[in-house]
């Protein structure tokens, strides 16, 4: 009995360590973001509040705490209440399996992998939810988009994710962690790292990917109708997503804690670990300065036409790889070829002159109606 109160007071002190970590981290990323987007677009960031402007995160929390929290008239309160909290609790609960080191981890699953898979769809429901709840037609509009873009890019990430599995032969993030002590997954399996890395920008609504929040197009998306600390909540689900993101590209494809001159103590380990994740981050940060929003025909094409297909060749060489016994590099050339042929297409598509194209896609709808009317 004694031990199993310990266990719960040391989970719960784990629980409560990792919220802190977490929102610490979000008022970092921020600060980063807008530091970074300015000085990408020569401008200065924050300079006021602090010193850099450090302190204008804390400023930003304090004034959502205390804005005005309003509830649209016709909402459904319970699920609107309800909603943000779908968003975010799923957010945070995958974090119990997620190692920073070795040692460092508050329960190390052999399912971890797929204790991520599991509780990460959730949020799709919470945006639904905001969205239906809010008795507004935006919102709802946002909602569907929100619902239409995640599912359609869950296929190609849990599909790579799989691949990852495949190799390491565990679902244990430590194990997978371990299996590139000597070559990196982004080393052997470059198709993969593109395809996760891409399928993760459209999971977690970011640049070029942010189309269920457009502003220009649906006024805010699924949470347009919220405001104050209800608001804040998506705020701090979307911030700890994109570090998700990161976290999740170094363990399955940079090697997590890993170098190459042997083991480190694990405050080093940890800090190596997060040092690569924030590289990560500001790879998606650099994305957003750099790339315009996609439209939603644009978005689902993207997914169903290109990297749905690339994750299904993925898995398959890496079945092929591992049934036949070929070396480990062969994957890596085969990767490589697979991934030009978009790379090529994209480059030849940018060379096409604008009154080209627009003359082909006329072309192509005059021949479609042609063939409706015959």
């Amino acid at each position: 009995m004694t031990v199993s109160i310990n266990m719960v007071i040391l989970t719960g002190m784990g629980l409560i360590s990792l919220l802190t970590a977490l929102s610490i981290v979000v008022l970092s990323l921020t600060w980063l973001e807008r530091k970074f987007l300015g000085r990408l677009q020569g401008r200065v960031g924050p300079t006021r509040v602090g010193p850099m402007g450090i302190l204008q995160p804390i400023a930003d929390a304090i004034k959502l705490v205390f804005k005005e929290d309003v509830t649209p008239g016709g909402a459904d309160k319970v699920l609107f209440w309800l909603a943000p909290l779908l968003v975010f609790v799923p957010s945070f609960v995958v974090w119990i399996a997620i190692p920073f080191a070795r040692d460092l981890m508050i329960r190390s699953l052999e399912l971890g992998l797929f204790f991520f898979i599991a509780f990460s769809g959730l949020s799709i429901v919470g945006l639904v939810l905001a969205g239906w709840s809010s008795a507004s037609k935006y919102a709802i509009l946002g909602g569907f988009r929100s619902a239409a873009q995640l599912i359609s890019y869950e296929i190609p990430l849990i599909m790579t994710i799989l691949a990852v599995v495949m190799i390491a032969g565990s679902m244990n993030f430590v194990d997978v962690v371990d299996g590139q002590h000597a070559v990196p997954y982004a080393v052997l399996m470059p198709l993969g790292l593109v395809i996760f890395f891409i399928s993760g920008l459209a999971e977690i609504g970011r640049t070029p990917f942010d189309i269920y929040f457009a502003e220009s197009e649906v006024v805010g998306g699924p949470f347009v109708e919220y405001s104050g600390a209800h608001w804040a909540v998506f705020f701090l689900a979307e911030y700890i997503n994109t570090f998700m993101i990161g976290v999740l590209v170094t363990l399955l494809f940079l090697g997590g804690w890993n170098w190459p001159f042997g083991d480190l103590p694990t405050i080093l380990a940890a800090i190596l670990f997060l040092a690569k994740v924030y590289s990560v981050v500001l790879v998606i940060f650099w994305i957003r300065g750099t790339y315009p929003r996609l439209r939603i025909d644009q978005l689902m094409s993207l997914s169903w036409k290109v990297l749905i297909p690339l994750s299904f060749v993925n898995i398959t060489l890496v079945a092929a790889q591992l049934f036949y016994g070929w070396p480990t590099w062969t994957l890596t050339l085969m990767s490589l070829a697979v991934l030009a042929v978009p790379i090529y297409s994209q480059i030849r598509y940018q060379r096409t002159p604008a009154m080209e194209r627009a003359r082909r896609y006329a072309e192509r709808g005059i021949s479609q109606r042609s063939k409706v009317r015959s």
